[in-house]
């Protein structure tokens, strides 16, 4: 261990952080092992004024070592690792009978990583390799999207305003049908269910839902191309899929940070991105929402819908959020002869301040069918009249991609 000083700071790599680093006898020969003499020790007090020197950037782990006697110094342990978070180095926790829902806090704040103390035989290094790790894996991802052959997919999000309104079942047709008018130019089609709870993508399409959704989703700061690819599935070998993970989630299980990160590896690589949404409003829906380039907000002919919609709307407004990305879908629309029901559905638009841009009709038992079956419409009844106006849209918007593709070039 070295002492850190205004001579010495480009030698040190690692600093620990503590009450007294004598109570965490097992981290100094940890540390030696994997530092040799390029690592000093600081108290709580002096990395929380040594953050804010220029020299502090020089270092590339700093390990915050805590016991139970530490909780009283929460607050300044969370200032230390906010502004080492700002400056880019790696945070390590070492924690000793620390509660729960003070190292969760901590973890939100900024910190990477976790390892129990006693130290278990190689787990500094190894936490520290995943650490290095991730430094890769952003080099590699920021090198993809550099490269001449990269992708800068569309983004189309697909939001249920209402249950059962049909998100999930135009989202997969939207994307087969994407896939079927890609065939002479070989475009790519990828669909995010980031529904954690009830997701049915995997339902629909009569795929596996793995565990390595779930690893995914919880290292997103690791990912790299072959990871993101590892958790996909792929129908007919032309749809790419990211399921839902097998187990039933917390929605807010990813921060917008993360979702930023998963929708930009699937753009870097496909050339249309769809994303089917929960229903809830989440605290990363404004991320997906501003890297789309179309929001689908499907919708029925009913009061529920109408206030729903109109909730929303009032949301989106109240954080200067602009709706010109939404294209709002009626689903199982009145037929060209139900006059009626044209004119209610005009009344309800106009009442909501909105355009209704799409309308889809009812598809009958044979939606049901074809997602009981694991198939998209035009794969189970090519003739449906749901199919045609959901192709209808796929051709429209792969028009606009291919001139938007053509103008570029």
């Amino acid at each position: 261990m070295t002492a850190i000083s205004p001579t010495n700071t480009d030698l040190i790599r690692a600093c620990t952080v503590s009450r007294d680093v004598q109570n965490f006898d097992l981290l100094i020969e940890d540390m030696e092992t994997e530092f040799g003499e390029s690592w000093g020790d600081l108290t709580f007090a002096e990395a929380h004024a040594f953050m804010s020197e220029p020299d502090a950037g020089a270092l590339e782990v700093i390990a915050i070592a805590l016991d139970d006697a530490d909780e009283p110094s929460v607050n300044i342990v969370r200032a230390i690792i906010e502004k080492a978070a700002a400056r880019g180095i790696h945070i390590l926790l070492i924690a000793e009978a620390l509660s729960p829902i003070l190292l969760h806090q901590l973890l939100r704040a900024g910190a990477e990583d976790f390892v129990p103390y006693p130290l278990p035989e190689n787990a500094l290094h190894e936490a520290i390799e995943r650490l290095h790790k991730t430094d890769q894996a952003q080099v590699d991802y920021a090198s993809a999207m550099a490269a001449p052959g990269g992708k800068h997919g569309s983004v189309l999000a697909v939001q249920a305003l209402c249950g059962g309104a049909g998100a999930t079942n135009f989202a997969i047709n939207l994307g087969w049908e994407l896939v079927q008018l890609s065939k002479s130019d070989s475009r790519s089609v990828c669909i995010l269910d980031f529904d954690f709870q009830s997701g049915s993508v995997a339902t629909y399409l009569d795929l596996a839902r793995t565990e390595k959704v779930y690893e995914l989703l919880s290292q997103t700061a690791s990912m790299d191309a072959d990871a993101f690819f590892a958790a996909l599935q792929v129908f007919q070998d032309k749809l790419h899929v990211l399921t839902a993970p097998s187990d039933m989630l917390p929605l807010d299980l990813l921060s917008p940070e993360e979702i930023d990160r998963i929708v930009a590896m699937a753009c870097a690589h496909f050339d249309y991105v769809i994303v089917d949404l929960p229903r809830a409003i989440m605290h990363w829906t404004e991320t997906v929402l501003n890297m789309s380039d179309t929001f689908f907000a499907l919708m029925e002919l009913d009061m529920r819908s109408a206030q729903n919609t109109l909730r929303m709307i009032r949301a989106l407004k109240a954080d200067g959020i602009d709706l010109s990305k939404h294209r709002f879908v009626l689903n199982r629309a009145p037929k060209f002869t139900d006059l009626g029901g044209k004119s209610r559905a005009k009344r309800m638009a106009e009442s909501l301040g909105i355009e209704l841009n799409i309308y889809l009709p009812d598809g009958g038992l044979q939606v049901r069918d074809a997602n009981d079956h694991g198939l998209p419409l035009a794969e189970f009844a090519a003739k449906n009249p749901l199919l045609k106006e959901i192709r209808k849209t796929a051709t429209e918007l792969h028009s606009v991609a291919t001139a938007t593709k053509m103008a570029a070039e």
